[in-house]
């Protein structure tokens, strides 16, 4: 089927809240390039919404899950576990850097992962709530869209949410909130709404994803450890968007030296496959009882299967060398438009986590979140896929696969190139 004939069936028959907005159908993909029904090619700097770090279809994993569906598809590791769930819980626990002896459990999406680390923090510590930050992005399901720092458009149609999330700045110095500020408005939260003896954890992402970009301080990373252990609160950290080598480390956590109780990840741990992961220190991730986690799907074989072939890629082709070089490539050209372009502003990376602000004021750094659709829009017309995102909707984020080649990197980023070139 075509373009044309697709759109005529979502249009149909597919819910207007999960209809993608997009008009071109993924046909077929190969690392960093996609073709749609009509032929058409894109270039994609979005990744599956940084799914894809080694690429679409990486031929490693493809193999992996071919060979997997040679032998087992589903058993429900609850009623038959299988060899990949404990061979993935063996991997995760010496390389997630958790407090401690590492334990694990799988789900299917960051969500899962998310809501399931809100619950073992419950159980390890008897108490209810949870802080989370401004900008920061969970999920969607029901307990994940309360955590989420950003109403629109996640809780916008769904009435009450869970009242037992609270929230704390997120320390981000170019829209004015200081690490100092960010410290105090935690703290604020537990004197006036949490309250210390009732707040199982605090919940961040190392870098905001949905949120914009923003790298956390290392030193507010430290006294978040500092106060939790002080409280007895546990540390959750969301890896879910900055994991897996997107930083140009496996975890964004590990630029900071600081260990969580509880970690979250999910998105590019299987190259598209459909798995996350919830890693703790043994005895939270103990706390709970006999059957209280897990789900038909969780950890299914063929999601282990790719799981475990993603970690040999790394090692064998060096991701995580290949995404520091990634991010050192991006900020050159970043750097030059922020010289060249008086809406480009505040460029920043980590690894190959990169963005940059389109601004209308560069000195009073007004966000313009309309330059930023239209530049999206534009650069998909002459076949890139780019994505903007930030609590302003002015940034535009970079998730490419780190093993994008040469030529076709620098053939999108001079895409983007041309269309501010047309658009300012």
């Amino acid at each position: 089927m075509n373009n044309a004939e697709l759109n005529a069936l979502k249009r149909k028959y597919v819910a207007n809240g999960a209809a993608s907005p997009a008009t071109a159908f993924a046909n077929h993909a190969e690392n960093a390039e996609v073709w749609d029904a009509d032929g058409n090619r894109f270039i994609d700097f979005a990744g599956g919404i940084g799914v894809l770090n080694i690429g679409h279809r990486h031929p490693k994993v493809v193999a992996a899950v071919k060979a997997q569906l040679d032998k087992v598809m589903h058993t429900c590791q609850t009623v038959m576990p299988y060899e990949g769930y404990v061979r993935v819980a063996e991997k995760l626990s010496h390389l997630v850097p958790v407090r401690g002896h590492a334990k694990v459990m799988l789900a299917n999406s960051g969500a899962e992962a998310l809501e399931n680390a809100v619950k073992i923090a419950r159980a390890a510590t008897g108490r209810p709530n949870v802080i989370c930050f401004d900008g920061g992005y969970h999920g969607r399901t029901f307990f994940t869209m309360a955590m989420n720092g950003k109403v629109a458009p996640y809780q916008t149609d769904f009435g009450p949410m869970p009242g037992t999330v609270f929230r704390a700045p997120y320390p981000v110095d170019y829209h004015g909130v200081s690490e100092d500020e960010a410290i105090r408005g935690l703290m604020m939260a537990l004197k006036t709404d949490a309250g210390p003896t009732n707040t199982a954890a605090i919940i961040l992402e190392p870098v905001l994803g949905e949120g914009g970009f923003y790298p956390a301080p290392t030193s507010f990373l430290e006294r978040i450890r500092a106060i939790c252990d002080e409280l007895g609160i546990l540390m959750i950290i969301d890896e879910v968007q900055s994991g897996f080598g997107r930083t140009g480390k496996l975890f964004a956590i590990e630029h900071s030296g600081v260990e969580p109780d509880i970690m979250t990840m999910a998105k590019s741990m299987a190259d598209g496959m459909p798995i996350s992961a919830v890693v703790g220190t043994d005895k939270v991730m103990d706390a709970s009882g006999p059957n209280s986690l897990g789900g038909t799907y969780t950890g299914s074989p063929t999601a282990c299967a790719a799981a475990l072939a993603v970690l040999d890629v790394f090692e064998e082709e060096n991701i995580l060398e290949k995404s520091v070089e990634l991010g050192e490539k991006l900020a050159k050209r970043f750097n030059q438009w922020q010289a060249r372009y008086e809406c480009v502003d505040n460029v920043r990376h980590l690894g190959a986590m990169a963005a940059f602000e389109l601004v209308s004021d560069k000195h009073a750094k007004t966000p313009n979140a309309e330059l930023a659709g239209a530049l999206c829009k534009k650069a998909r017309e002459e076949g890139l896929i780019l994505l903007s995102c930030g609590m302003y909707g002015n940034t535009i984020r970079f998730l490419m696969p780190i093993t994008i080649d040469d030529s076709v990197l620098n053939e999108g980023l001079d895409i983007i190139e041309s269309c501010l070139e047309s658009l300012v």
